[in-house]
């Protein structure tokens, strides 16, 4: 382990989760529906995310107050982003602050991880985008109060061709469970 770069470990395991859940997944489409695939991945992202926020929080050593704070949140995303996705996914999404309280998201035309995995399984017709869901789910479980615009349900990019839009945080930390 002492000889391999800590960036090329990463990059394994962020492939390697991204690989299963592709695979993941396509099986669950092929034996029981995309309908009920979708539902059960979203159900997996929602019972995930406070789990993810909390390790991800610690490793990156972020406390309670920092995130009460619009730039300390976007801080957050950014850093949680480029920790967990592998570089070849990170590098092809671009999340930036156009003003205070908005954050842009853009993937790169055709890079979406989700959508290339999707189309390359061939379970993109029906598939429902599980990749803004999951950040959604990270604010609803660091009790941050937000809009996102468009609000997606299938696949931006194979239904436009693009995948790109706002998040505006209304009020940062608000709903957060105080324990």
């Amino acid at each position: 382990m002492d000889r391999i770069e800590k960036n090329k470990v990463r990059d394994l395991l962020g492939k390697g989760w991204l690989t299963h859940d592709g695979m993941w997944f396509y099986h669950t489409c092929r034996e029981l529906g995309v309908e009920k695939a979708n539902a059960l991945n979203k159900a997996a992202i929602r019972s995930l995310a406070p789990i993810e926020v909390a390790r991800t929080r610690s490793i990156l050593a972020m406390d309670t107050q920092e995130l009460d704070t619009f730039d300390g949140l976007r801080v957050f995303l950014m850093e949680a982003l480029e920790l967990i996705l592998p570089d070849s996914v990170f590098e092809r999404f671009h999340l930036d602050s156009p003003s205070r309280g908005f954050l842009r998201w853009e993937w790169e035309d055709g890079e979406c991880f989700a959508y290339k995995g999707m189309k390359r399984i061939g379970m993109i017709d029906g598939y429902r985008c599980g990749v803004m869901y999951r950040i959604e789910c990270w604010l609803e479980s660091l009790g941050i109060a937000y809009e996102i615009n468009p609000r997606i349900e299938e696949c931006i990019m194979h239904e436009t061709g693009s995948c790109s839009g706002d998040i505006r945080v209304t009020r940062p930390g608000e709903g957060r469970d105080p324990g």
